[in-house]
């Protein structure tokens, strides 16, 4: 695909531009385009919204014959340095009788040249203008800024799980200066280790004035706390006191599967109803996973054997690691359940005690 491009360019004339990624304002004409055609469509297409395409050439027309502001003419008679002759234009020579005198291609050419002579240092004059008033307004609130190679910084990029999430990552180090405000960026465990950023899209790092290395007592007997990776990009004090973290609150990152004796929960259901489904079929390469699976929760103490006569049967999830989840259909003992009428929080309540925390963190439980 990039032969290709490469070769249209050539053969067009055509002058290639490259752009850092992650920063659109690079290709603001482009991008102020798309948002101009996509609101002009947006008005056009009604209901049926699949034959949008058929509206394109009518709509692109309309764009080339209004006059840009930054140039101050139609991109129509830049072009073709005439004006444009809409349908409205047509159907008004059609019914005044005008008739456009004959020019020969020699003739047709020559004017053209003429006009576009005379037109390009207009052109250009508002385009100054133009670019100083944005210049202008863009640099109020600019400030500068300049790394130098060998600089660590940090890189605001989109995350993995959503690409319109994006936060600091880092730190990487700077490779060199392209331009004045580009700059090649090493970034060791992306897909690219080397990658060419614009300066807003970068702040930079700093690290501690002092390192002090603390001791880490031994762990006590009890249950071992799981492996937890810890970046390698910390300073040593950092490494150690998010050692000390996970070796006081041991029991909130281990795998195993705890329960609380603390509180316990009734299910009111409808009185006179009974639930006994029949188990679903367990295809035979999952059995001993289901049978491994019940014995460790029996051992744990999650789940007890029963006699009851109600009865809902197991679902088999998979999960992204090649691993099962082992879940219950209690569907029809919802549907005979009585409703818990237990007054919900606002959101706007929680998102207010939350304005002010310096840390927020999610639960997950282990199974």
């Amino acid at each position: 695909m990039f032969r290709v491009t490469r070769e249209l360019c050539r053969l067009f004339k055509i002058s290639h531009l490259r752009t850092s990624v992650y920063h659109p304002q690079t290709d603001g004409l482009v991008e102020r385009f798309n948002k101009t055609l996509k609101s002009m469509l947006k008005k056009v297409v009604d209901k049926d919204g699949k034959n949008w395409d058929f509206l394109l050439p009518y709509l692109m027309f309309a764009i080339w014959e209004v006059p840009q502001a930054s140039t101050g003419y139609s991109p129509f008679e830049l072009l073709y340095s005439r004006h444009p002759r809409g349908l409205l234009d047509i159907a008004k020579e059609t019914w005044e009788g005008e008739t456009t005198p004959y020019k020969s291609v020699i003739e047709h050419i020559s004017m053209m040249q003429d006009r576009i002579a005379a037109v390009m240092p207009l052109v250009r004059e508002h385009m100054e203008q133009a670019q100083e008033a944005q210049r202008r307004v863009y640099n109020r609130g600019a400030k500068v800024r300049s790394f130098n190679p060998g600089d660590r910084v940090l890189v605001l990029v989109p995350t993995v799980e959503s690409k319109f999430l994006a936060k600091w990552q880092g730190p990487y180090e700077i490779i060199e200066k392209i331009g004045d405000v580009n700059y090649k960026v090493h970034q060791p465990g992306r897909r690219k280790p080397e990658q060419i950023y614009h300066i807003n899209l970068l702040k930079p790092w700093r690290d501690r004035e002092a390192l002090v290395a603390i001791p880490t007592p031994p762990n006590d007997t009890g249950p071992s706390t799981p492996e937890v990776p810890i970046a390698e990009t910390l300073s040593v004090s950092q490494h150690n006191e998010v050692k000390e973290f996970l070796r006081k609150n041991k029991d909130f990152f281990s795998d195993m599967p705890g329960l609380t004796t603390i509180l316990q929960h009734d299910i009111i259901t409808e009185p006179g109803v009974h639930v006994n489904i029949k188990p679903y079929r367990i295809p035979e390469a999952r059995r001993k996973a289901v049978s491994a699976e019940i014995k460790k929760m029996l051992e744990l103490g999650v789940m007890e054997e029963s006699h009851s006569s109600w009865s809902s049967p197991i679902v088999l999830v998979p999960k992204p690691d090649g691993s099962i989840r082992f879940c219950n259909d209690f569907r029809k003992l919802n549907s005979v359940s009585k409703f818990d009428a237990y007054p919900m929080p606002w959101v706007d309540e929680l998102i207010d005690r939350l304005g002010t925390a310096r840390y927020i963190t999610t639960l997950d439980l282990t199974k």
